[in-house]
């Protein structure tokens, strides 16, 4: 066969049967066939006169993937500027979990060389035949590698999930550790072996086990069914949007940003109440109420024209990569002060770039938070600059002096003032001591309640009100208290 240019062939899932005609006839025509591997079924039915060459010796001497593929490109493109051209045949579909082909046909489009796609059945068609299932109306698609390397699972839980090429029992590990952030353990998956072959095999168990299979080779494809469809963010923003649609709720369909505003600040506080007591039930429930009045101000802001979901989401994730250079680029830190100090010059730098430069390094903090908690933030952002004491010993004299100068004030506005500064320097000890002073006031604030409750429970067992108790009786039972918490 005479033909310039690269005609990029796909052999399908590897049933010889499933090779397109298409196909085969240009198979029969050539005078030889480039592939990108050999480890694929469908080589030994290939036309016997064809001269085979392989590019399965670069996965031999490349370190990873992406230098192997970045070979197999060259070397394409160089072959498809001969005269007779090049055939390129990969497993299944050229277009489908195919890094290659769409790189070989954008560089030989920009050099002016001819490419012909000979479509072939990709892998997902013998596998959701496998399955039994439809792939619509939700499933995802993703590569084992790209999901063993991330962090978390990058699509909805409540979508069902199809993970190609767990090629080894290592990726399949890899690939269950990241799974496992969102899906219980126990979470019923299937491993599809060589589908659309002789040697077609689905494989049932539990997520966890994924990795102890003797099947998982080059043709394994991972199925995830879904979790409840309400699991996912987008469902719940479904929700949302639906409470405010016209067939919707009449309550929240009159909500403004400024009429949320108390029920959000209450739900902060509940999620707070819930970290203080350390409950974990509590917690998940607080942070979905939360999350509700989050989602339900996004909806208002889509509905107005002034932003939606997605740029809040695209916004926080900007500037946690851009604040976060030691981790997302090249830049080195050794502790985590020289993290604070980064995180000041990129705030700053992201202000300058927005035209919102601030006049004073403190004028980002809110001046509607609790004074302890504000005072905790200027201390900090001054102390990422170095304006602070060199140790602890500073602090302490520091505070020592604002409560000398308490005791010697002799005006209640100069107690007032001195009482101010006296707080203020022991915030001040907190930080030195990390010690967050609002979740320690609310613990001790907490531990008082619950010591003082017990004063008055003690009282109402001996048919007596608290106030019938003298001091030392209180104490006695406040000493008690503490003993049982």
């Amino acid at each position: 066969m005479s033909n310039s240019g690269i005609t990029l062939l796909g052999l399908g899932p590897g049933n010889p049967g499933a090779l397109t005609r298409e196909a085969w006839n240009i198979l029969e025509e050539s005078k030889e066939v480039w592939l990108r591997t050999r480890q694929h079924p469908v080589v030994e039915a290939l036309p016997g006169h064809l001269n085979i060459h392989t590019f399965d010796h670069l996965y031999e001497q490349e370190e990873t993937f992406e230098d192997v593929y970045a070979q197999i490109v060259e070397q394409v493109l160089s072959l498809g500027r001969r005269p007779e051209g090049v055939v390129y045949a990969v497993p299944g579909h050229p277009y489908i979990a195919e890094a290659t082909c769409p790189a070989i046909a954008q560089r030989a489009r920009d050099q002016d060389l001819e490419v012909h796609v000979v479509q072939g059945l990709s892998f997902l068609e013998p596998t959701m035949t496998a399955l039994g299932i439809d792939p619509f109306p939700h499933t995802t698609l993703l590569d084992a590698l790209d999901l063993a390397a991330a962090h978390a699972p990058p699509f909805p839980p409540g979508a069902a999930a199809i993970v190609a090429q767990i090629y080894s029992r290592e990726v399949a590990s890899d690939v269950k550790l990241t799974l496992m952030g969102v899906y219980p353990d126990e979470h019923p998956v299937k491993l599809v072996h060589a589908a659309g072959t002789a040697g077609e095999n689905v494989e049932a168990l539990a997520l966890y086990e994924i990795d102890r299979s003797p099947d998982i080779g080059t043709l394994t494809t991972l199925y995830v069914p879904p979790l409840n469809p309400g699991a996912s963010f987008e469902a719940f923003q479904d929700v949302v949007a639906h409470l405010r649609a016209p067939e919707g709720c009449p309550w929240d369909r009159e909500q403004t940003h400024k009429t949320l505003r108390t029920g959000l600040l209450e739900e902060t506080y509940e999620v707070l109440s819930a970290i203080d007591s350390d409950d974990p039930e509590s917690m998940q429930e607080e942070f979905g109420d939360l999350l509700l009045l989050i989602v339900m101000h996004a909806q208002i802001a889509a509905e107005n024209g002034e932003f939606t979901m997605a740029d809040v989401l695209q916004g926080i994730n900007n500037k946690i990569v851009h604040r976060h250079p030691h981790v997302f680029g090249d830049l080195k830190v050794d502790e985590p002060a020289d993290v604070l100090l980064n995180w000041e010059r990129a705030k700053a730098e992201e202000r300058a770039a927005n035209d919102k430069a601030e006049a004073s390094l403190l004028d980002g903090v809110n001046l509607a938070i609790p004074a302890l908690l504000q005072a905790y933030q200027y201390q900090l952002r001054a102390a990422h600059i170095g304006f602070d004491w060199p140790d602890e010993e500073g602090v302490w004299e520091k505070y020592n002096e604002e409560l000398d100068e308490f005791r010697d004030a002799d005006t209640e506005a100069a107690q007032a003032d001195e009482m101010g500064d006296m707080l203020f320097a022991l915030v001040n000890l907190s930080r030195w001591y990390k010690i967050d002073p609002e979740s320690a006031l609310r613990e001790a604030n907490a531990r008082f309640r619950g010591r003082f409750k017990q004063i008055e429970a003690a009282a109402r067992s001996q048919g007596r009100q608290t106030a019938d108790l003298s001091l030392n009786e209180m104490e006695a039972l406040w000493q008690l208290a503490k003993r049982n918490a």
